[in-house]
């Protein structure tokens, strides 16, 4: 049955943002099925909470730094493949963004699983593709890259 015909479905929401300073981009190191993973500051949309509450709020709660949106890059469709047979694809819809960064805090406590934040160049970020934790890690920095860049206000809250 498909989820047209009665069977809920719906995609993880999430949302990323893009922080370059000095030429190097904010890149967190996680762990994600049991091996190092690089990744933006990402994170699911919480209830009752905007797509750029979001975005700033996993960017402190993953690297202590306190962001400013400035942009965003674009939305994109990921369908991670099923980790054992049987199991279930799982579906993404991710919110990119770019920000500034403000400050960091070293007193604020990493998410559990972070193991920390580190400011690599696009070229190093590139290189260690075996590490991402999804493709949508280089696309969303080769988007930006090229300089995809749309205004803040065409994503809303009602």
């Amino acid at each position: 049955m498909s989820y047209r015909e009665g069977r809920f479905w719906q995609p993880d929401v999430t949302v990323a943002t893009v922080v370059e300073h000095d030429g190097r981009l904010l890149i967190v190191e996680e762990t994600s099925k049991g091996r190092l993973v690089l990744n933006q500051p990402a994170g699911h949309l919480e209830p009752d909470e905007s797509l750029q509450e979001a975005a700033v709020r996993e960017a402190r709660e993953e690297t202590r730094w306190d962001i400013r949106l400035t942009a965003f890059i674009g939305a994109y469709q990921w369908s991670a493949p099923p980790l054992e047979p049987g199991d279930k694809a799982r579906y993404y819809l991710r919110f990119a963004f770019v920000g500034d960064a403000l400050g960091e805090d070293p007193s604020r406590t990493l998410d559990d699983g972070i193991a920390r934040a580190l400011w690599m160049t696009p070229e190093e970020l590139e290189q260690a593709a075996d590490r991402h934790r999804s493709p949508l890690v280089w696309r969303t920095v080769a988007d930006y890259l090229a300089g995809q860049r749309h205004p803040l206000a065409l994503l809303q809250q009602a």
